[in-house]
């Protein structure tokens, strides 16, 4: 699936592959996500123990959600203002994901961020799965973001990445652990969203597939990380 798309090694374990989905193409996944938005729709989650609010609204896709409120970070099998199950990851995520990342199982979660005028996510680390040996897979979708990703530690340098709708990241091995975050979202870039903004679509393995307990660092797809807890928000 992305044999014609131009392929960009941003650093060790990120990749980026520029436009990977066609305008076509976006417009038919946004149809699709938002007929799922009907029985899932977006909601703002808090941060733990605060209670404050995220300045972007979630939902997610497949047998998993990732979810935030007062008792902190973790992924659930139900919405938690609907108490219904997540509406199934779109096809052609799947096919991404399975086409960029080589990992021997499907995603168990694809979180959508709605960042509206203002919205923004602050540097954190994906790190509330136990699988850490699958890579993180992010589709862009609508506005332009200013994208920042560093290293493991907060205070380390980072470097910023403009991304276009339809641009595909994925980051994973000695970057899977790395601190990222969106810095701002360039508004009315984009017309393709619904009431304009952008949308960010982000798969995750969840658990270990079968055979793969262990995580040994096979560069941008595996990560010789323990699992960790607690994670820091969402991008």
């Amino acid at each position: 699936m992305l044999e014609s798309c131009s392929k960009l090694d941003v650093m060790p374990g990120v990749i980026l592959w520029p436009e990977a989905l066609a305008c076509a193409e976006q417009e038919a996944l946004v149809r699709e996500i938002f007929a799922r938005v009907e029985e899932a729709p977006f909601y703002r989650p808090v941060m733990p123990k605060s209670g404050k609010p995220f300045s972007v609204e979630e939902t997610n896709f497949g047998p998993l959600g990732w979810v935030s409120d007062i008792s902190g970070y973790r992924y659930d099998k139900c919405h938690p203002v609907t108490n219904a199950a997540w509406p199934p990851i779109p096809d052609v995520l799947l096919a991404l994901w399975s086409a960029a990342t080589g990992y021997p199982a499907p995603p168990e979660c694809c979180l959508v961020n709605r960042y509206g005028l203002g919205a923004r996510m602050g540097l954190h680390q994906d790190r509330d799965e136990a699988e850490l040996g699958a890579p993180v897979l992010s589709l862009s979708l609508g506005d332009d973001s200013l994208f920042r990703i560093g290293g493991t530690t907060r205070k380390g340098p980072t470097q910023s990445l403009k991304l276009r709708s339809g641009d595909l990241l994925m980051f994973g091995g000695p970057a899977r652990l790395a601190f990222h975050g969106i810095d701002r979202v360039m508004a009315e870039t984009s017309s393709l969203i619904p009431g304009g903004g952008r949308l960010n679509l982000t798969l995750r393995r969840v658990t270990p597939s079968a055979g793969n307990e262990k995580t040994p660092d096979q560069g941008a797809d595996r990560a010789s990380h323990a699992p960790l807890r607690a994670g820091t928000g969402r991008g």
